[in-house]
């Protein structure tokens, strides 16, 4: 959550109710509040406002960061506003006294699936008037491969999966969700620089196949929620309170990666005043994994999924660790250019923070690396670096 101390609020990020993926058992309490931000008054726990970004999740498509408070420029001024990412790929920036959007929200017109009973919601909101982060449509001319047989593969498998887009919902039959619930833009955050007015936002680009199976309801026992954390990978998984199981996993080629061509993770700053990408790199190399598992070695500077937000710093650099590979590196804030980098004892899935020593009136930049999500590496470290 994020304590604004100007307005006393509390702007608190909400999930959706489980199971992730079907519907028809949420309370109306659940589709009213499911996957919105919340500002609340901190004095008496009133609800000041909600805006919601998906109605009816069925993706698992909650918000899962804390939101950034920034000065947004509007006709010639500035309003207090706060900005957020979605796991869809989505950028919002809400007026923080009314939750009113400040730059362009549509509803766009979505299908539903075939599950009966599902109060599936034929349109859904899409932040346009900011840059879209890895939330593109995927066609078969962007299935890609480490080898011609494993690309083949994947347009296969693309052409046999229903597809429709961001809001393809799951059915029984064998859909995909792109990007999937790990993102897009994850629990990192987004990080910013007020003097530039610029806005960095980490992300992912791994999609999610999914198939509903009909069974027998559980009520206790062997029962997932449907999300991805939970049972991708697993097979078919009981859904507590519904009449199915669900399988899905991420989109990959018989090799272990991802189907669709890179990146698969960036870094991208966003001008505040013009609402456009300023610019884009791709973040992080193969060099700590690799097909089927096998550690490439290669610093291929493919784009990886990354966990775990950015810091800026007024002296012009973006700090990110969040990668696949054992590094923290830091970027021109300017232009996206690499500058320097770190080499970890493991991967990282944190944000870095820094602060100036009161002892020495030194400046330090300090990551905590307990493991990159996909590799088998763990460690508990905290690691402080200390500029010159």
């Amino acid at each position: 959550m994020t304590y604004d101390a100007a307005s006393n609020t509390v702007f608190a990020p909400m999930g959706s109710s489980s199971v992730d993926v079907y519907g028809a058992t949420r309370t109306p309490l659940d589709h009213r509040y499911g996957a919105s931000m919340l500002a609340i008054d901190a004095t008496t726990g009133q609800e000041k406002w909600h805006y919601q970004t998906v109605h009816n999740d069925l993706w698992d498509f909650d918000i899962p960061m804390a939101p950034t408070l920034i000065d947004f420029p509007v006709d010639g001024a500035t309003v207090p506003a706060l900005v957020f990412g979605t796991k869809a790929g989505q950028i919002y920036v809400l007026d923080r006294a009314t939750g009113r959007p400040l730059t362009e929200v549509v509803e766009q017109p979505v299908k539903a699936a075939n599950i009966p009973g599902e109060p599936y919601s034929l349109t859904q909101p899409r932040s346009v008037g900011m840059p879209q982060i890895g939330a593109q449509t995927l066609k078969e001319a962007d299935m890609w491969g480490a080898t011609p047989f494993d690309q083949l593969l994947c347009r296969i498998s693309f052409k046999s999966m229903r597809y429709e887009g961001l809001y393809t919902a799951p059915g029984t039959d064998l859909s995909l969700s792109f990007p999937g619930s790990l993102g897009g833009m994850n629990w990192g955050g987004l990080s910013v620089d007020p003097n530039s007015q610029t806005i960095y936002a980490n992300d992912m680009r791994l999609g999610l196949w999914s198939k509903m199976l009909p069974q027998a309801p559980q009520t206790a026992g062997q029962a997932g929620s449907g999300g991805e954390a939970v049972n991708a990978g697993m097979g078919a998984v009981p859904m507590k309170g519904t009449p199915y199981a669900v399988d899905k996993n991420r989109f990959l080629s018989a090799l272990g990666i991802p189907c669709q061509s890179p990146p698969f993770g960036t870094l991208t700053a966003i001008d505040m005043k013009t609402r456009a990408i300023k610019w884009q790199v791709p973040v992080g190399t193969v060099q700590d994994t690799g097909p089927m598992g096998i550690r490439m070695g290669l610093p291929i500077p493919v784009g990886m999924p990354t966990l775990g937000g950015a810091l800026t710093t007024q002296g012009g650099l973006v700090f990110i660790a969040g990668t696949q590979d054992f590094y923290l590196r830091a970027f021109n804030s300017g232009n996206g250019k690499e500058l320097w980098k770190a080499r970890l004892p493991v991967g990282s899935q944190g944000g870095p923070i820094s602060y100036r020593s009161p002892v020495s009136g030194k400046q330090y930049v300090v990551v905590t690396a307990g493991g990159a999500r996909q590799s088998p590496d763990r460690g508990d470290y905290v690691i402080a670096y200390r500029l010159p």
